[in-house]
């Protein structure tokens, strides 16, 4: 039979979307499953790259009706469990971002990344709740929680979201608040993508124009003083401060700063709101240790990306978190002996100062767990030419002494190709875990969206 008369299963789906529809071998299929996640990807039998809510609608009935999995993505920033077989969305090209000033509230649309929503809210005054990285996609960084620059401050970015519309499994596009659907309004703050594709969300702004903050570079021979300071001073700062400590081994590449090449270092960083009492605040680190580079000042709230210096290019990455009940002096050892320059795989540690906003239950509950956790142990490698499972054997021997003080795990740091259900009780305290599994075989019974770090429905 010629190619050209084999029934085409999708043209149904295609005659019902305004955006591409893309089978494997097709011009665009390989382009539209890479991400910002560059260690593995996708494998849908179909790709649909919607334009808006109705394309987003087509499809999920399209393969609801057929069984098949849903998956969605966006950048690919927090891609960890692989579709095969299924249907994949991007939603990358709905980008549109409104601010009303009067409100002080921002309409975002599922694939624009925080940077969009920096840019339109400068002009008022007004800043989001965004992270260390402007080019995150916002919408799953604001399901997973969202632990923002000024987080002790003002709280999970998902304290903040007042209404979201999302297709749910049966195809529906519902306006979803506290107030029309209280119960799905709670579980998709906290249970990320699986109760149905959020194509837009409403979000509080904060009136936030300028920042003090930045950090500071310390070599690692000096990571005893410092990690123990850092212990120290944060537990008496205000919340108007929000800290972390970073530790990473830089290679010798012409286009760091002299100071950094080839050395491994701790990087302390910090962002508030009090312009006036920031210097003070940061100024006893200067007396820790001798500093090999400082980049400290005010700045507006548009330039807080260059204060992590995280890489804003694609590349291959894996590691976890846990959140912690207190910073033990055991922990920071761990953290040295097990993750630091020493380490038999490259690590990149990130111990971030929680509490504060985040600690309190915001005016609307939500299914984030584990608020009362005080630090967030991030770490993670980037495993080009290294075995996965010696990367991860590092990884574990890491979380395995930090064990005694580990309340779960954060749906935002999770990294690397991992089963469906490996991490699942991990990550919601189990009263919560219970609600949502209760509340998926309501919104989601046939378990649609499964391709994530799921939750069944309950039986």
């Amino acid at each position: 039979m010629p190619t050209d008369s084999i029934p085409n299963p999708f043209s149904d789906l295609a005659d019902d979307v305004r955006g591409s529809v893309l089978l494997p071998g097709e011009h665009g299929y390989d382009e539209e499953l890479r991400g910002f996640q560059a260690g593995f990807s996708h494998q849908p039998a179909v790709i649909v790259c919607a334009l808006g809510a109705d394309d987003v609608q087509a499809a999920v009935r399209f393969a609801a009706v057929r069984g098949m999995a849903v998956a969605v993505q966006s950048t690919g920033h927090g891609l960890t469990v692989v579709d095969r077989g299924g249907l994949l969305l991007k939603t990358d090209r709905m980008t549109e971002v409104t601010v009303d000033p009067e409100t002080r509230r921002a309409r975002i649309d599922a694939g624009a990344r925080w940077h969009h929503v920096v840019e339109r809210a400068e002009p008022y005054g007004l800043a989001p709740p965004s992270g260390s990285a402007g080019h995150v996609g916002v919408v799953g960084y604001t399901l997973a929680g969202g632990m923002g620059l000024l987080a002790r401050e003002f709280g999970y970015a998902a304290d903040h979201v007042r209404a979201l519309d999302v297709v749910t499994a049966d195809g529906e596009l519902r306006e979803v608040t506290a107030v029309n659907q209280p119960d799905l309004f709670w579980a998709l703050r906290g249970g990320r993508d699986n109760f149905g594709i959020v194509t837009s969300l409403e979000i509080d702004l904060q009136s936030v124009s300028r920042v003090y903050g930045g950090g500071l570079f310390f070599d690692s021979e000096h990571a005893v003083a410092v990690m123990s300071f850092f212990r120290e001073w944060t537990s008496r700062v205000p919340d108007s401060m929000t800290a972390s400590l970073g530790m990473i081994g830089y290679p010798p590449m012409p286009s760091l700063p002299e100071v950094l090449r080839g050395r491994h270092v701790l990087h302390v960083r910090f962002t508030t709101t009090d312009l006036s009492g920031g210097p003070d605040l940061v100024r006893p680190w200067l007396d820790v240790a001798p500093v090999l580079l400082e980049h400290l000042g005010e700045l507006p709230y548009r330039e807080t990306g260059s204060i992590y210096r995280e890489p804003d290019f694609s590349h291959p990455y894996d590691g976890n978190s846990v959140l912690l009940s207190e910073l033990d002096p055991a922990v920071l050892e761990a953290v040295r002996q097990l993750a630091g320059a020493d380490a038999p795989v490259g690590c990149i540690v990130d111990l971030r100062h929680l509490g504060g906003a985040l600690s309190r239950q915001p005016e609307t509950p939500s299914a984030l767990s584990f608020r009362d956790a005080a630090y967030v142990l991030r770490i993670l490698s980037v495993p080009d030419g290294q075995n996965l499972a010696d990367v991860r054997a590092v990884h574990q021997l890491l979380d395995d002494a930090v064990r005694p003080w580990t309340l779960g795990r954060s749906l935002n740091f999770v990294y690397g190709e991992r089963a469906a259900d490996e991490l699942r009780s991990e990550f919601y305290e189990k009263p919560v875990l219970d609600r949502l599994a209760a509340l998926k075989a309501v919104y989601d019974p046939a378990n649609v969206f499964r391709r994530n770090q799921n939750i069944e429905p309950a039986v």
